[in-house]
């Protein structure tokens, strides 16, 4: 918004030209969705125990987990809605507002987090942890992926394949399959970042190491003389998603503020999914959809070991985890809430950089 009015203001005051740097709006947008956030979350934290809205979390046969968990009854949810809010409003201020794939972006994210809000609060008004069912969840999160999927199907051929990490030429011809495939990117990362959250600061600390790395390449994929040196696919606009990932980051970190250990407030299912589809969104817009798998590597996890765990218990009615997501199987096994999540943010930033290096070494 503020470059369609102040960047042609450049012929009349000087200083207003510096609005046509993506690398400029990023860094600001940024900055001000860490300021929102910062600003607005005493309020919302306030607001949502008001409203009593906090997220059950004990479960049967888990007691011994639970005990480090102590008082966390009485913590407030659904401070996603801080992330969201401070996301739209900070994107919008600072983006092209030409710029389709930023607001594809938003879309999405907006999509997923009323899906979250209403698996929140079907939670919280029966006060159990079901919220909604499986189907119903899957299909709100699959709708949109359809739908983004036909787009950019009909859109151009250029979407209908699907890069390979570290293979300079290799692409996965998909064709019509394609349009499930991204469903399947923007529903599995949603519910991977939705699983990982399950401790102060582990979902939003890893989110921040993403978005950066998502950024960086964001810009280079929409950069024309980078894209060419780098010899990775140009998409024409995708770098003013850079914008869009650093507004990730600036709001990240400003939840972050309140919930680092001990957490002021959980960012609930609201905040998870439409987090998890933001993240897939950009990996879908910048053909770096399997690059997603390396750098979001900690979302992975937690994801599988959910599936193996379940899938095991089923089959052989044994587990392979203490407790699954791995991260309360680390917990069980005498590691400190702290540990686990600091030594989870190191594998992220390690994952990240090795993601930020298939660039080059292709």
């Amino acid at each position: 918004m503020l470059y369609q009015f102040l960047y042609p203001l450049r012929e009349y005051f000087f200083g207003f030209n510096v609005f046509r740097y993506i690398t400029f709006r990023a860094a600001m947008a940024g900055i001000t969705a860490f300021v929102i956030t910062l600003l607005i979350g005493p309020w919302m934290i306030r607001f949502l125990s008001r409203l009593n809205l906090k997220q059950t979390i004990e479960r049967e046969g888990f007691s011994a987990l639970y005990k480090e968990h102590a008082g966390k009854e009485k913590v407030p949810t659904m401070g996603g809605l801080m992330i969201l809010g401070s996301v739209l409003i900070s994107t919008i201020l600072w983006m092209d507002l030409k710029n389709r794939y930023v607001w594809l972006s938003l879309m999405i994210m907006t999509w997923l987090g009323l899906v979250g809000f209403v698996d929140d609060y079907l939670k919280l008004a029966k006060k159990d942890s079901k919220g909604l069912t499986a189907l119903n969840k899957f299909v709100g999160q699959t709708l949109v992926g359809i739908g983004v999927g036909v787009f950019l199907y009909f859109d151009s051929p250029v979407w209908r394949d699907v890069a390979v990490p570290f293979a300079k030429s290799w692409f996965i011809v998909l064709g019509p399959a394609y349009i499930f495939f991204v469903a399947l990117v923007l529903t599995g990362a949603s519910n991977a970042v939705n699983l990982t959250d399950g401790l102060d600061g582990l979902a939003i600390g890893c989110t921040l190491m993403i978005a950066l790395a998502y950024g960086a390449i964001s810009y280079m994929t929409g950069h024309a003389a980078f894209s060419h040196y780098l010899q990775i696919p140009y998409i024409a606009g995708a770098g003013e998603l850079a914008v869009f990932c650093t507004v990730l980051f600036g709001a990240g970190m400003g939840f972050l503020w309140f919930n680092s250990h001990p957490a002021n407030v959980f960012m609930g299912d609201v905040g998870s999914l439409s987090l998890g589809g933001a993240l897939g969104a950009v990996a879908i817009f910048t053909k770096k959809e399997l690059l997603l798998v390396i750098v979001g590597g900690i979302f992975v996890m937690e994801a599988i070991s959910v599936i193996l765990q379940v899938g095991s218990y089923k089959i052989r009615k044994q587990r392979i985890f203490r407790m699954a997501p791995i991260h309360h199987h680390f917990q069980l096994g005498g590691l400190k809430e702290t540990k686990v999540v600091i030594r989870f943010w190191i594998i992220s930033i390690l994952l990240s950089l090795l993601g930020l290096t298939t660039l080059k070494l292709q």
